[in-house]
């Protein structure tokens, strides 16, 4: 059995990706600091699989204490997701941003090439691309600058890892996975995205609205050159996105990677604007939310959405669930949190 070490698996995406993992065979090493995550994540996951995760309390910037782990485990594969995320704190947190993303992969990086684990997935993001000038989005559509620090150490963490495949000799293999907008959370409503504080992503938000715990959601900009004037995303669930991971893993570890390096969009290649979101949600859901829209958000680009067809073809994957059954996983796992 392939012994993979997830770091920030107590994450949103990193917490659904165990899960994956777990019930297609895999060992799974949960390693996360819990800074911007819950151990309850840990037990979710653990209470959906029916497997003791081990999970393991560090800090990818701690490069003594990922030594001590890397000699615990022999791991086959590391899928990194340990990073701050959000795209307005990084405009205001700069330094944060460039400290922890950076660092952590480069940790990540050495001590896998000093332990000799071949195999390496990336979180990466759609935010490389910034603003294209052509759409859908392909791996080969020029990556213009990035609008944000965490559109930009997405773009500098890519070069890192291609530049240190190359280097090794074929000794080591990656694909970075250029995830659009994650939403939803898993069917059993006992995983899903758990923002510490006032969210910084549209979904939370919305739920978290509707439950009565915001007063009030702030759509920024109604101004875009979109049909509405809101900005426009291409919106993949959270589990389908999950199982990309899984299909990366087996690509990898069966040697079917055509390049030591490779990307690959993960999204559903349907964009829909945040009013059309919102719309569907109170559709799906029966529950209206209140909102409001204010000014445009610095670091948030106009549209853009995948053309996944390169992962549909290579990782044999596809997304597969419909909007309307995301939205209402995001609605039951925000109702289960707060006890509605």
């Amino acid at each position: 059995m392939k012994c993979i070490l997830v770091t920030g698996g107590a994450g949103y995406i990193g917490s659904h990706t165990a899960v994956e993992l777990t019930n297609a065979g895999y060992d799974v090493v949960i390693a996360d600091n819990l800074y911007n995550s819950e151990i309850s994540a840990v037990e979710g996951v653990r209470k959906i699989t029916g497997k003791e995760v081990a999970f393991e309390q560090v800090d990818c910037l701690d490069k003594n204490a990922m030594e001590k782990l890397f000699k615990k485990y022999q791991f086959s594969a590391v899928i990194h997701f340990a990073a701050l995320k959000a795209v307005g704190e990084s405009v205001e947190k700069p330094l944060d941003y460039y400290r922890n993303n950076l660092e952590s992969l480069i940790n990540v990086l050495s001590l896998m090439k000093e332990n000799r684990v071949p195999n390496f997935v990336f979180s990466s993001s759609a935010t490389v691309y910034g603003q294209p000038e052509e759409l859908p989005a392909t791996e080969t559509t020029p990556r213009q600058k990035a609008t944000s620090p965490y559109g930009n150490t997405k773009q500098i963490c890519e070069d890192i890892i291609e530049d240190t495949v190359n280097a090794t000799n074929g000794t080591m293999s990656a694909l970075a996975l250029r995830y659009f907008n994650p939403i939803g959370a898993h069917p059993s409503a006992l995983i899903g995205e758990l923002p510490k504080g006032i969210p910084n992503n549209l979904m939370p938000y919305i739920t978290q609205t509707a439950a009565g715990i915001r007063k009030c959601l702030s759509i920024f900009g109604n101004d875009y050159d979109t049909p509405d004037g809101t900005a426009i995303r291409d919106y993949i669930d959270v589990t389908d996105l999950a199982k990309a991971h899984v299909a990366a893993m087996v690509r990898l570890i069966d040697k079917q990677n055509k390049t030591p390096y490779e990307v690959f969009n993960i999204g559903t290649g349907r964009p829909f604007s945040v009013l059309e979101l919102v719309e569907i949600f109170e559709k799906t859901t029966g529950v209206k939310v209140n909102y409001r829209i204010t000014g445009r958000r610095t670091g948030d680009i106009e549209k853009i959405w995948a053309d996944t067809s390169l992962a549909n073809r290579e990782l044999g994957w596809k997304a597969e669930k419909s909007i309307e059954e995301t939205l209402l996983s995001a609605w039951m796992w925000e109702k289960h949190l707060r006890g509605l």
